[in-house]
């Protein structure tokens, strides 16, 4: 297992709070019995973007649901921000989630019988109680699918489906971004393209960005690569 640099020392402090934004010590997950990631720590600083670099199996995915709190590791501790999710419970998990995480997974998910603009305000309501049509419209515009508002997601091509989902996920402007192979299907120049959207995006809401990928083109737009 290799980074780009080495992992920073950092302890648990009093109350459950960790100076990292991303956290995790001593981490196991199995199934079936079958060891699929060890990771034996890794710290990440808020508002860095992380790439996490292997082929398929490598355990890349999982590790990023168990950053999202869909998945309880085995073994090991994992907080993000101020929270064990590894202490959490299984409720309390995706409450936390709904208000500070964003996800753009591999398949590019969208509610088919709502149009763009709803499925943002659907993700909005979700995450924080409350719709924000001025956010909607300066997300559509700034990832240059401000005409497809109305649109229904059947009449998106691949690339437009592609912002609409980073929007939706930064839309409630989380503290941690995660994204899932996001390049995996795509040509050079719109591999880039996606890649910088994720940077960008993830700089503008100043969050912690997570990209799992086996995509070596896209290193380069990462402040550290993780092998697994």
């Amino acid at each position: 297992m290799e980074s780009s640099g080495p992992y920073t020392k950092n302890e648990a402090c009093g109350g459950g709070v960790f100076s990292s934004m991303i956290h995790v010590r001593d981490l196991r997950h199995a199934y079936d019995g079958q060891t699929v990631l060890e990771l034996p720590h890794l710290d990440v600083a808020e508002g860095e973007h992380l790439l996490l670099l292997g082929a398929s199996g490598s355990g890349k995915t999982t590790l990023l649901h168990i950053l999202a709190g869909l998945l309880r590791p085995t073994e090991g501790t994992v907080a993000v921000g101020d929270r064990d999710l590894t202490a959490m419970p299984e409720a309390d998990r995706d409450r936390w989630r709904g208000a500070n995480v964003g996800v753009v997974f591999q398949r590019l998910h969208l509610f088919e019988t709502l149009t763009v603009a709803q499925n943002l305000a659907l993700a909005q309501r979700l995450a924080t109680g409350s719709t924000h049509p001025a956010r909607t419209s300066e997300l559509l515009s700034r990832l240059d699918v401000a005409g497809k508002a109305d649109a229904y997601p059947a009449s998106l091509s691949t690339g437009q489906r592609q912002r609409v989902v980073i929007a939706r996920a930064v839309g409630h402007r989380p503290s941690l971004l995660l994204a899932d192979e996001p390049t995996a299907s795509l040509d050079d120049d719109r591999a880039q393209t996606v890649a910088d959207l994720l940077v960008r995006e993830a700089t503008a809401v100043g969050a912690t960005l997570v990209v799992a990928t086996h995509d070596r083109r896209i290193a380069d737009r990462f402040d550290r690569v993780l092998a697994l």
